[in-house]
């Protein structure tokens, strides 16, 4: 792990590059303050009539926490780079511990790099990707799952997973985390000092209070998890394949999505020849949609391109939505793609049921055994909140969270959680069998050092850089 050097001061556009009305360029660390003063000129002082340029200047005295409005210049030819408010935050009750200074300027790229450009001239140097970040978490502001909230934040699609964000952020997760790994080193204390002092008179490690002990952290973690596919999904997304034979209405359903014509829909079989992505948000839930070609066999050579794209969407969907055509017969190529849907997440559409029925939910049913089926007449746009619901309770699991529920969404801590389990599983079991207790404190001296992992205390530096290194500039 690179550990913080304390003599650098770090600098870096912490706002995302585009045109924008405000633009932000941050630096922290020992110098950060004397930097600033270098490049701000406060509003009112004086100017050389002459050639407009800036006087000599005294360095300007911030005050701690308050925002002063002025210019940048550069410092050695007095050139005026933009208009900004200027902040300077002493240590340590700053994001990174350490003393910081905000330049805020016009959103204008040209603008923010001068304005670094003069930084680094005048000593900082350039941040790494998740540098201020990782100042945070090693100055002891946040943890490890806190920091990798943050960036979870950042790039929240929904609701939804800004609100799991912005949970675990505050610690949420890492309370629960820490509760556990309290209980499990509570234990850990009774079983060291009975295998090391063995005749003292000591509270007596007995295998009730170590199986009570254990189950109750297993029964802690288990509520963590319990949730965890539904927050994997809030905070990855969900990859949506609609599929089906031509003309039976997978546009229609895309666009119905949508809200808006983004599919073209006509009478004609094999209108749409290639696969078309949209990112949707589905009452919180960030989905994936991909309206795939008529999937059928085709002796067209630009159709038969289409058709396997959709046959690749298909087999990398995490949830197909596979249309059928209530008002005709099921043909081959329905009963194969039913077949090819069996034991998958897959909800089955039985659409056009406005006209005459030619097959029934008992018909898909006999075929399809593991698929939820859901009627609509896309035409008519009826059944779309009905299928809004089978595809919220397939990733829910139909059940309702409770308010105080934490969502554990980040795979590298739902992995952890599992590891824990499991080694509390196999202690549990050895406690049953009444195995010595060195055994026993193997597994629990384990699971303790994976759930430290998800909060840093126990991580290698080698999954803090990799951690940060997701990250962006500037955060």
């Amino acid at each position: 792990m690179t550990l913080p050097n304390t003599d650098r001061t770090i600098a870096a556009i912490s706002t995302a590059y585009g045109e924008s009305g405000i633009g932000i360029v941050r630096m922290s660390g020992p110098e950060a303050k004397e930097i600033a003063a270098r490049v701000f000129v406060p509003y009112g002082r004086a100017k050389d009539p002459q050639n407009q340029k800036q006087a000599p200047r005294k360095a300007f005295q911030f005050k701690d926490r308050h925002m002063h409005y002025g210019h940048v210049a550069d410092p050695k030819t007095g050139e005026t780079v933009d208009e900004v408010l200027c902040v300077f935050m002493k240590a340590p009750h700053t994001y990174t511990g350490e003393d910081l200074v905000e330049i805020q300027c016009h959103g204008s790229m040209v603008s923010l790099r001068r304005i670094l450009e003069l930084c680094l001239e005048n000593g900082a140097q350039p941040a790494q990707r998740g540098e201020f970040t990782k100042l945070a978490f090693l100055n002891g502001r946040i943890d490890l799952a806190q920091a990798e909230a943050v960036i979870d934040v950042i790039r929240a699609r929904t609701g939804k997973s800004l609100e799991t964000a912005v949970s675990q952020m505050q610690g949420k997760l890492s309370e629960k985390v820490r509760a556990v790994r309290k209980d499990l080193l509570d234990l850990l204390v009774l079983l060291t000092v009975n295998m090391d002092y063995p005749d003292e008179d000591i509270e007596e490690a007995t295998y009730a209070k170590i199986l009570a002990a254990v189950r109750g952290a297993e029964v802690a973690i288990e509520k963590l998890l319990a949730n965890a596919d539904e927050g994997k999904v809030i905070r990855e997304g969900l990859s949506v394949a609609i599929v089906g034979k031509p003309n039976v209405g997978k546009s229609s359903l895309m666009n119905l999505f949508l809200g808006e014509h983004r599919s073209i829909v006509t009478d004609i079989p094999g209108t749409t020849r290639d696969t078309i992505e949209e990112q949707i948000s589905l009452r919180g839930i960030p989905l994936r949609l991909i309206d795939t070609a008529g999937i059928h066999e085709s002796e067209d050579v630009v159709e038969a391109l289409g058709i396997d794209r959709s046959r690749d969407a298909f087999n990398k969907a995490d949830l197909v939505l596979l249309l059928l055509d209530s008002s005709r017969p099921l043909s081959e190529d329905d009963l194969a793609l039913m077949e090819a849907a069996e034991g998958r997440p897959c909800i089955a559409v039985l659409n056009k049921t406005d006209l005459p029925p030619c097959v029934t939910e008992s018909d898909i049913r006999s075929r399809l055994k593991t698929a939820q089926i859901v009627a609509t007449s896309l035409l008519d746009d009826e059944g779309a909140e009905p299928l809004k619901d089978a595809i919220e309770a397939l990733i829910t699991g139909g059940k309702v969270r409770r308010e105080e529920d934490i969502l554990v969404s980040n795979s590298r801590h739902i992995q952890l959680l599992k590891n824990a389990l499991a080694e509390l599983k196999e202690a549990e079991a050895m406690t049953q069998r009444n195995e010595a207790i060195d055994f026993l404190e193997v597994n629990v001296n384990a699971a303790f050092s994976y759930l430290g992992e998800i909060t840093g205390d126990t991580a290698s530096g080698e999954i803090i850089d990799a951690v940060f290194e997701r990250f962006c500039l500037g955060k």
